[in-house]
């Protein structure tokens, strides 16, 4: 077993239900709908063929959607790949008519109003470069910074400007909508400015009595200034590293992602790290010594998951990219477990902190102990989350009566879910657990567990008692060899 987590986005290299199930073999938990690309109907025969899969695996997975967002383009230009010239003046103008490579329109009607003198313009991920030099009417002048080839509908991103555009759009509005009929597990939103856009989705949801989590992906500078107060909002933070080394300077992207994780480890949020993390494996089977060295690096700075993209979405080597993720996570998680820090105590709200102090001294006790497993009733899946961050030194196996929170618990480090009807007893419970893991070697007789248990299994927020128990050499044998620490 590996704890982090692997997200896979599923595309055209990788929708076959076989190439899905051996995904979920090397270690995929969740699998990545990307709106940005399909139809309705290609994403609703993917969805069909993932559950299809996941029906013949016990491992738990999850599905996530991931909103596409506004996206502010150049509009058709000819001729097509002509070279601008650093120094060159080109002038831009809202409106998709037909253009020249000195002068060309986009699709965002309000760019003369953000895009102020002096501002930085970059188009195709930043491959040309602009900036601001005047404006008159709807005109925007500019002067190129860094040349290079021009091509229509490609993406312009505003660094430093106030953009006025909504952070989702009508079409994201219909996705919405779609993942909330297909009961997704996730919705990834894209440019997230502050905590506002947060809140509006989840009404929305709650409104549509959708029990989805949102993911908010982080990928603008305003998204930084205000990135406590995005983590406490959302349900799991995603470090969208492709437009923030656009957005931002490239150098600051790495320290930037590591205070991201510190925040959220230290506020109990699941994060996300994504973008180019094996990107070589594209076009080749093996992954280079700097991808390899960027992955373990995200998992050392507590990440929960890490992402692939177009790795097995488009590449020629899908299962070989999620095997190759989960062979760096194993051999990271050993070094760690063996140069592990102190814990670090999770900050919560106040009806959180007695379940935040139990998942602590959780952390503590199993290794005094040298536990193998830590065993949790988490109805809602709060219990699990909390002790996930903690990052405990054995795997933690999570139960619940709600198929939908053990899926969400899939993105928790560490989290092992089982969805499973409510025990009517303690001794239910353990036998239960004892079953389990005995019937998968995960735990020989003799060894020790620890079990974190609420006065009532099935209600949420009840968790108030830690028991030592040691696995008896009959899994039917006398449970009362437990110790209960409440």
């Amino acid at each position: 077993m590996i704890k982090t987590k692997i997200i896979a986005t599923i595309g055209p290299a990788c929708h076959k239900e076989e190439t899905i199930k051996t995904m979920i073999d090397h270690g995929v938990d969740i699998f990545r709908l990307n709106f940005s690309h399909g139809t309705f109907q290609e994403h609703a025969e993917f969805l069909k063929t993932i559950n299809a899969a996941r029906s013949r695996h016990q491992h738990t997975t999850a599905v996530m959607g991931d909103l596409c967002g506004p996206k502010i383009r150049t509009g058709k230009i000819q001729p097509e790949g002509q070279i601008l010239q650093p120094g060159d003046e080109i002038t831009i103008v809202p409106g998709e008519q037909l253009g020249t490579p000195k002068h060309f329109g986009t699709n965002y009607q309000f760019f003369t109003k953000d895009a102020e003198i002096g501002h930085r313009i970059f188009i195709d991920d930043g491959q040309i470069s602009l900036r601001v030099i005047n404006q008159h009417d709807d005109q925007t002048i500019c002067q190129v910074v860094v040349g290079g080839p021009l091509f229509s509908h490609k993406g312009i991103n505003l660094p430093d400007s106030q953009v006025s555009m909504p952070s989702i759009t009508e079409q994201d509005w219909l996705w919405v909508d779609w993942a909330i009929e297909h009961g997704l597990d996730f919705l990834a939103l894209s440019f997230v400015r502050s905590d506002t856009e947060i809140k509006q989705l989840k009404t929305y949801l709650e409104k549509a009595g959708a029990d989805i989590n949102l993911v908010a992906k982080i990928e603008k500078p305003q998204a930084i200034e205000h990135l406590e107060s995005i983590v406490q909002a959302s349900d799991a933070i995603l470090v969208a590293r492709g437009d923030l080394g656009v957005e931002m300077d490239l150098a600051e992207v790495p320290i930037i992602q590591k205070h991201i994780t510190r925040i959220c480890r230290h506020l109990g949020k699941p994060v996300i790290v994504a973008t180019q993390m094996l990107q070589s494996m594209i076009e080749i089977p093996t992954a280079t010594r700097a991808e390899v060295s960027d992955v373990a690096n995200a998992i050392m700075d507590s990440t929960d998951a890490v992402m692939l993209s177009g790795e097995t979405a488009v590449g020629k080597y899908p299962l070989d990219a999620a095997q190759t993720i989960q062979r760096i996570a194993r051999v990271t998680e050993a070094y760690l477990e063996q140069h592990k820090h102190p814990p670090a105590r999770t900050a919560t709200s106040p009806d959180l902190q007695q379940t935040a102090a139990i998942a602590y001294s959780v952390d503590q006790l199993v290794d005094d102990i040298d536990a193998r497993l830590v065993a949790v009733w988490s109805q809602t899946g709060t219990t699990a989350r909390l002790l996930s961050k903690q990052r405990i030194n054995a795997p933690i196996l999570a139960f619940s009566s709600d198929k939908r929170n053990c899926q969400q618990m899939s993105l928790h480090y560490g989290v092992i879910s089982r969805c499973h009807p409510v025990p009517q007893s303690l001794d239910e419970f353990i036998r239960l657990v004892e079953d389990l893991i005995i019937s998968r070697n995960w735990v020989q007789a003799g060894e020790k567990i620890v079990i974190v248990l609420g006065q009532s299994f099935g209600a949420a927020g009840t968790t108030n008692a830690i028991m030592v128990h040691t696995v008896p050499p009959d899994k039917k044998g006398n449970n009362a060899s437990g110790n209960t620490i409440s």
